[in-house]
């Protein structure tokens, strides 16, 4: 299999939560989530927290669990915009120099997006998964504040259904070039194929939600776009990998451009750069 053949499920939670609220602050196992993974041929999934009360505590639980199966597993680390404030800088640099994390989770139930975690997203050139719960407005603002930091909205903005919400966030999606979605918990498919029609292949990751929404549900879902393979193959992983090679160590250098097309250059696969 060929890096471009790989299918990457950018979106699902792992380890214990202590809020004992539902679901999602409580225990997000993986028994089930990687036997239905599995059987829809998904290669590689990324990884962060359910809710917690302590997301340094929690993202050392995901980088066990990322650890123990590292060509299956890549870590994202939760922060909390408002509770950890002050310690951001000191929790991804132990994120992506301890644990090897590629990105970082933040929640609208927990807070609003910060300056704080944009700032340091931008230095260290990692994606920021958000979810704003519907709050779409505020995409404008840190879209245009950081134009190099990769921001994917999942569930094209509203993972609870809100319909002018999502079509609000398909204009966002087709005007800025960092603004990304997934496609996890996205029951109004025709948003979807227009999200892909706006935004371009580019602009679309796979993503489930697990382990609480089924992998090979979600997966179908992309497949039934009908889009040609090379526009999939992004979906599916292309994009994500993309997105996760750009990141560097806290005390790197800023790459340079290449003179030529003014890109800079990519990081390792993040897989290859953790294979035992």
């Amino acid at each position: 299999m060929t890096r471009d053949d790989l299918i990457v499920d950018c979106h699902c939670h792992a380890g214990t939560g202590d809020g004992l609220t539902g679901p999602w602050d409580t225990s997000a196992p993986l028994g089930a989530y990687l036997r239905r993974a599995d059987a829809a041929s998904i290669d590689r999934t990324v990884l962060f927290a359910p809710f917690s009360s302590d997301y340094a505590v929690a993202n050392r639980e995901v980088a066990r669990i990322v650890h123990a199966a590292p060509r299956r597993f890549l870590g994202f680390a939760f922060v909390h915009p408002e509770r950890d404030r002050g310690r951001v800088a000191a929790m991804l640099a132990e994120a992506v120099t301890v644990h090897g994390f590629r990105g970082v989770k933040a929640h609208r139930h927990d807070g609003r997006l910060t300056r704080e975690v944009c700032e340091v997203a931008c230095r260290l050139r990692l994606p920021v998964l958000y979810d704003v719960m519907g709050d779409v407005a505020p995409i404008e603002l840190f879209a245009t504040e950081y134009p190099r930091v990769a921001f994917v909205i999942p569930h094209l903005g509203s993972f609870a259904d809100d319909w002018r919400a999502q079509r609000a966030f398909l204009d966002l999606l087709a005007r800025h070039p960092n603004v990304h979605t997934d496609t996890s918990g996205v029951r109004r498919f025709d948003l979807l194929v227009e999200a892909v029609g706006r935004g371009g292949a580019r602009k679309i990751l796979f993503g489930s939600d697990g382990p609480w929404l089924h992998p090979g549900v979600e997966l179908a879902k992309v497949r039934a776009l009908g889009l040609p393979k090379a526009q999939e193959r992004l979906i599916l992983g292309g994009n994500l990998l993309r997105l996760v090679s750009r990141v560097r160590q806290p005390n790197d250098r800023p790459p340079v451009p290449d003179a030529g097309t003014g890109e800079l250059p990519a990081a390792a696969d993040p897989w290859t750069a953790q294979a035992p």
